[in-house]
């Protein structure tokens, strides 16, 4: 109901007015809700649409400053400007102030390490959690660290990125992920604008590809039939026995380092021999179950042993624990192999298994990515498949434990130590029968 008559400060301070538009006059109205709340209303026309702008609640403004607004808002349509349009274009630009005030106090180092903080549950681990913040203390931070985080731009980005695009692709590509992750961050906190997918795009475009230079950073596995002669050194190694046992556990169980050296006592279930090894240790973030063929049973019991004897122990519940109870240092197998002048990594025996089971055997390309606790099919397929194929995968394991025992000999390549003229230590290959080529052979390949 719309009353025409100007009002007065009595009748907008009455309470007795029931709920409806009382007109002041010119498109000015007092709004009366059901609920009793009263605000003030300018009706207008413009381009023959007519449209309502609010002026604010009756508490905070009176007749008189109501009756301002109002004219000022008539005064921009004397002047053809729509006040609704010209009043949200203020607020938005009002809007970006504050984001670019807030974003000069907020730099880019500041973003990281509260997003750093933030996500704090959401690592895998701590070792995660470290590496994540330390690439880019290491890469981003002296560069442009200190720089307000709305400021940094495609300049800055390609600048950090491109000593190692082509030289370190793998943590080149990471380091990408982690400053687009920062910056779209601070946008969520409005502390930047935040950039477009097409930002990203022109990034990589003055980079450059780099696919060909990610390809050749591989783990240097070891060829499948020579992983038994490689176990059977290990074996004889002077390592301490909680290192020995701990890689060919890893090995046996085609189980990445990390996962063998955080294992713990109450993963194992001895009465189905399987190690099964919660979601949040795993890097799919699923729980993967193992399971475990006689020798490496036996590795576990002669690992328990170790325990019983006092020769290890770990109060965490740790399996293979190091001197103090604690985890195995990430480099523990990689100094081992160094040790036998052996080139391969701990990673790459993922990739000998992966090799020797699609070359060697009949086992179905699914079952063997199970057993490396890969994601199998997309979304879909993966809604339709029940099963991790747990007791196929236990015949899998035995054969693999099997096929080691069985080639356990074989002249294993090996690394030597040369020294050069400034006195440093410098790793040279040297063929299968275990002696350098001669000079004058290498000269000749140079020269080639």
């Amino acid at each position: 109901m719309t009353r025409r008559s100007v009002l007065s400060d009595s009748t907008v301070r009455s309470k007795n007015k029931p709920p409806g538009y009382y007109l002041d006059g010119a498109g000015l109205y007092l709004q009366v809700s059901k609920s009793g709340s009263r605000s003030w209303i300018f009706r207008y026309t413009l381009h023959g649409k007519t449209r309502e702008m609010g002026l604010g609640s009756l508490d905070t403004f009176g007749l008189a400053q109501a009756r301002e607004r109002a004219q000022r808002a008539r005064q921009l349509l004397a002047d053809g400007i729509d006040p609704i349009d010209q009043r949200n274009g203020e607020r938005k630009a009002a809007a970006a102030y504050r984001t670019a005030e807030r974003a000069r106090l907020k730099t880019f180092e500041s973003c990281a390490r509260e997003y750093h903080t933030a996500s704090a549950d959401e690592w895998k681990n701590a070792k995660h959690a470290a590496q994540w913040i330390n690439t880019l203390t290491h890469y981003v931070f002296p560069k442009f660290g200190r720089m307000p985080v709305d400021e940094v731009g495609k300049a800055e980005v390609v600048s950090v990125l491109t000593p190692l695009w082509k030289t370190k692709a793998e943590t080149a590509s990471r380091l990408f992920q982690r400053i687009r992750t920062v910056i779209n961050f601070a946008a969520a906190r409005d502390y930047t604008t935040g950039k477009d997918a097409e930002f990203w795009e022109q990034v990589k475009m003055a980079l450059g590809p780099n696919e060909r230079a990610r390809k050749v950073e591989h783990h240097i596995s070891c060829p499948y039939p020579l992983v038994g002669a490689v176990l059977k050194e290990v074996a004889a190694s002077p390592s301490s026995a909680i290192v020995r046992l701990a890689l060919e556990f890893t090995v046996l169980t085609a189980a990445r380092s990390g996962e063998t050296r955080g294992a713990l006592w109450a993963e194992i279930d001895w009465d189905t021999r399987c190690w099964n090894i919660p979601e949040e240790r795993m890097k799919a973030g699923r729980r993967h179950s193992v399971p475990l063929s006689a020798r490496a049973v036996q590795i576990l019991q002669e690992t328990k042993r170790l325990h019983d004897t006092g020769v290890v122990s770990s109060e965490l519940g740790l399996i293979f624990p190091n001197t103090k109870g604690l985890p195995l240092s990430d480099m523990v197998f990689t100094q081992l192999l160094r040790r036998m002048q052996l080139e391969y990594t701990t990673h790459g025996f993922r990739a000998s298994f992966r090799t020797w089971g699609s070359e060697q055997t009949r086992y179905e390309h699914e079952m063997l990515e199970f057993a490396l606790a890969h994601t199998v099919g997309d979304q879909t397929v993966r809604a339709y498949m029940r099963t991790d194929m747990l007791e196929k995968r236990r015949q899998l394991m035995d054969d693999w434990a099997a096929f080691i025992a069985a080639n356990s000999s074989g002249d294993l390549p090996r690394i030597a130590e040369k020294t050069g003229k400034s006195g440093a230590a410098k790793r040279e290959k040297v063929p299968e029968n275990g002696q350098s080529a001669p000079e004058s052979g290498r000269k000749a390949a140079r020269q080639k």
